[in-house]
C-alpha cells in the first residue's frame, strides 16, 4: 500500500527543506505530518500518541534550530516520529520497527539528526548537558536542548542534571513537554505542581498581559525581555507558593506556553535560541493531538498496532479457539488472587501499571498496589522498606528497566537478605522494541548477587506457582522471577498453586543420546526441537532447570553422569547465564561432557519480530535441533 506524503511535507527531505516553508504556512506541514503519521502507523504499527503531541513542537524546533549542527536530545523517544520524517527519512519510515528497517527510537548511527541514542527515560537532560558544556570547552556557537516529558521528569536522574545544569553555566535549553501523561497517567507531587502552575488563571492572565504591555512599551528588546522576567518571577511568587522549583535550581523559566501554537512556538524558540544560559521551557501539549479517540484514551493509544484510521478500530486477529494468555496477565491476575489470601502482600510498580498488568490489584485493592512514577531505584528501595516490616513486596518492573536500579538490589536488598520478590517482564528479547528494551542481562547480573533467588517460568502454571512459593512466610530471601513479552503457552492455567522447592528443576522427558537443559520459555523450543528430533531418530532428554540460582546440583549431577553431550537453552545473554552457571558446575565437579550454550549472543541485538529474532539469535527450535545435530555428529538437514 503506497502511503502518500502531504504537498509540502513530500518536498521536505531535510530541515533545510522545511526552512524554505513559509511561517504562514507552518500550520500546513503540521496537518501533512500528523496525517503522515496517522496513515504509517495505523498500516504498519509503532508508537503512536507521544508523537502526535509534538507535532508543533518538532517542526518549530527544527526550524529555528541549526540541526543536526544544533543538538536536539529527545528523552525516551516515543515522540520522535515526527523528527525522523523531517531529517530525511520519511519515505523509508514504512520499516519503522520493522526486522533491519528503522529503530522505533533515536540511534545515533541511522542519522546524524539523531545526536543521541535514548529508550529510557530522564537521559536527555544529562546528555543535552553534556553536550552544551563541550560546546563551550571547544568554543562552538552550538545550542543544545533537551526535549522531555513530564512523566520522565519525575525520576531522580532528570533532577541531577537539573541540578547540574543550574551551575554548569551552559547554554543548554530544557523544553518540558507537559500533557500529564507518560503510557499510563502521570503520578505524584510533581505532576499536581505543574498542573498548579499550568492552571493558575490568576499566573496566566496576569503573565500575558505583562508581555502584551511590554511589547507596546518603547523601549529596547533586550530592557523589554530583562524587566519582563523580573515582574513575571515576582507574580510566580505571588501567585504560586511553589512556582518557583526551576529557578531555586536556578533555571530561567518560561511558559507555560500552548505547544500547538506553532506561529508562537516558533516566535518563542527563536527569542530562547539568543537567550544564554540553562533555562526550561514549559510547553502543553495533547498527547494524541489531532486524533480524537487517542485524545479521549491516551493509555489505550501509546501503542495500538494495527487499526483503521477512518473507524479507530483496533485491527486483532481473527482467531476462532481460545489462546494462552499473556504473561504480564498471568501475573497481573495471580497477584490478586494471592493478595486475597495473603493480606501481607503488596504491589509496586515504576509507571507501566497497564503494561505489567498491575492495573488489575490497583483497580481490586487501591490501597495495596501502587504506580510510584518512573522511578526505579525508588521503587526497588521502596519495596526494600516494606519488606522491613513484614510486608511482601511484589516489585514488577520489566528487565531492561530494572538495570537502572541495580545498587538499590544491592545495597537495600540483597545485603540485608529483605525478602521482596521481584517480577521481571519482558526478560528476553522483546522484539520491535529493540536493543533499549531486550531483557537480555538479568541473569548475569542477578546470579553474581549473594542471597539471591533466580527463577524462570516455563509456562503459566509455573508463573503461578512461582509467586505462590515467593510469597510464602518460609521464603526469607530476595526472589526474582523472570518471563517474557507475549503469550504463553496453555489455555488452561489457572490451577491450584503449588509450592515450587526452591532451587528444584524438572526432569521433563528421559533420553538416551543428549541432554537438553532449559531455562524459562524457550523450554518449550526445546519441547518442540525433541519432537522434530524424534522423527530423524535421535531420543533427547529434556531437563527444566527452572532455578539459575541456587541450581539444582542432585538434577545435574544426574545429568552429568548420564550424558556426554549437552545443550543448553535461555532467553538471556549467553555470557554470565544459565549455561555458564553449568560450565561452572561442571568444572568444579570435575565433569568433562561436552556442552553448547544457546541464548542471546554477545553483541547488540537490533529490533524485529520475536520470531525473526529468536531465528537470528540461534535458540528458536529449528536452531535448537541443528545444535544437538552438530553434537552428534549428524548432518543438519535445516541448513540444506
Amino acid at each position: 500500500m503506497q502511503i502518500e506524503a502531504g504537498p509540502l511535507l513530500k518536498f521536505i527531505n531535510s530541515p533545510e527543506d522545511l526552512k524554505k516553508v513559509s511561517k504562514e504556512k507552518l500550520h500546513q506541514v503540521c496537518d501533512e505530518l500528523r496525517q503522515y503519521i496517522i496513515d504509517i502507523v495505523s498500516v504498519h504499527g509503532g508508537h503512536f500518541a507521544a508523537s502526535l503531541g509534538v507535532v508543533e513542537l518538532t517542526v518549530a524546533l527544527h526550524y529555528i534550530y541549526n540541526t543536526p549542527y544544533d543538538q536536539l536530545v529527545w528523552d525516551v523517544g516515543h515522540q520522535a516520529y515526527g523528527h525522523k520524517i523531517l531529517t530525511g527519512r520519511r519515505d523509508s519510515f514504512i520499516t519503522n520497527r520493522k526486522y533491519n528497517g528503522l529503530s522505533g527510537f533515536p540511534k545515533r548511527s541511522e542519522s546524524e539528526y539523531d545526536t543521541f541514542g535514548v529508550g529510557h527515560s530522564s537521559t536527555s537532560i544529562s546528555a543535552a548537558l553534556g553536550m552544551s558544556m563541550a560546546a563551550k570547552y571547544k568554543n562552538e556557537n552550538r545550542k543544545s536542548v533537551a526535549i522531555i516529558g513530564d512523566g520522565s521528569l519525575t525520576a531522580g536522574m532528570a533532577f541531577e542534571a537539573m541540578n547540574h545544569a543550574g551551575v554548569a553555566d551552559s547554554d543548554v535549553l530544557i523544553i518540558l513537554n507537559d500533557n500529564c501523561m507518560s503510557i499510563d497517567p502521570n503520578v505524584g507531587a510533581l505532576k499536581e505542581y505543574l498542573t498548579d502552575i499550568s492552571t493558575s488563571p490568576t499566573y496566566n492572565k496576569v503573565r500575558d498581559e505583562l508581555w502584551q504591555l511590554m511589547g507596546k512599551l518603547p523601549v529596547g528588546k533586550k530592557f523589554t525581555r530583562e524587566m519582563a522576567s523580573k515582574v513575571e518571577a515576582s507574580i510566580k511568587g505571588v501567585v504560586s507558593k511553589s512556582s518557583n522549583l526551576f529557578e531555586a535550581l536556578n533555571l530561567r523559566y518560561f511558559g507555560p506556553i500552548d505547544g500547538h501554537n506553532i506561529a508562537n512556538l516558533v516566535d518563542t524558540l527563536k527569542d530562547l535560541r539568543e537567550i544564554p544560559g540553562p533555562k526550561i521551557l514549559h510547553v502543553l501539549t495533547v498527547k494524541g493531538k489531532g486524533y480524537a479517540l487517542a485524545e479521549k484514551d491516551q493509555t489505550k493509544w501509546h501503542a495500538p498496532g494495527l487499526f483503521d484510521k477512518l473507524t479507530g478500530e483496533i485491527i486483532k486477529k481473527k482467531i476462532e479457539t481460545p489462546q494462552p494468555p499473556k504473561y504480564q496477565d498471568v501475573f497481573g491476575h495471580t497477584i490478586v488472587e494471592l493478595a486475597k489470601l495473603n493480606k501481607s502482600i503488596m504491589g509496586i510498580t515504576p509507571a507501566m501499571p497497564s503494561g505489567s498488568s498491575l492495573k488489575f490489584m490497583m483497580e481490586a485493592m487501591p490501597d495495596r498496589a501502587f504506580d510510584i512514577g518512573i522511578c526505579e531505584q525508588h521503587a526497588v528501595t521502596l519495596s526494600a522498606g516494606l519488606a522491613t516490616q513484614g510486608i511482601k513486596a511484589f516489585c514488577n518492573i520489566y528487565s531492561s528497566f530494572m538495570q537502572r536500579a541495580y545498587d538499590q538490589v544491592i545495597h537495600d536488598v540483597a545485603l540485608q537478605n529483605l525478602p521482596v520478590v521481584f517480577c521481571l517482564d519482558r526478560a528476553g528479547l522483546v522484539g520491535e522494541d529493540g536493543p533499549t528494551h531486550h531483557g537480555c542481562y538479568d541473569i548475569a547480573f542477578f546470579r553474581c548477587i549473594p542471597n539471591m533467588i533466580v527463577s524462570a517460568p516455563m509456562n503459566e502454571v509455573e508463573l503461578r506457582n512461582l509467586m505462590y512459593t515467593a510469597q510464602l512466610p518460609e521464603t526469607n530471601a530476595p526472589f526474582v522471577i523472570r518471563y517474557p513479552r507475549g503469550e504463553g503457552v496453555l489455555v488452561d492455567w489457572q490451577k491450584p498453586f503449588e509450592k515450587i522447592t526452591i532451587g528444584k528443576g524438572r526432569k521433563l522427558k528421559d533420553g538416551k543420546d543428549i541432554a537438553i537443559l532449559s531455562l524459562g520459555h524457550p523450554g518449550n523450543f526445546a519441547q518442540t526441537a525433541i519432537r522434530n528430533l524424534r522423527e530423524e531418530g535421535i531420543d533427547a532428554a529434556h531437563f527444566d532447570i527452572r532455578f539459575v540460582k541456587p541450581l539444582d546440583e542432585a538434577l545435574l549431577h544426574e545429568v552429568f553422569k548420564n550424558y556426554d553431550k549437552i545443550v543448553t537453552v535461555e532467553d538471556a545473554t549467553v555470557v554470565g547465564g544459565m549455561g555458564s552457571a553449568i560450565l561452572e558446575f561442571m568444572n568444579e565437579h570435575n565433569y568433562s561432557s561436552k556442552i553448547t550454550i544457546l541464548g542471546i549472543p554477545d553483541s547488540i541485538v537490533e529490533h524485529g519480530s520475536l520470531k525473526e529474532l529468536h531465528h537470528e539469535c540461534h535458540y528458536d527450535a529449528i536452531a535448537i535441533a541443528d545444535a544437538v545435530k552438530a553434537l552428534l555428529g549428524k548432518q543438519i538437514m535445516s541448513e540444506v
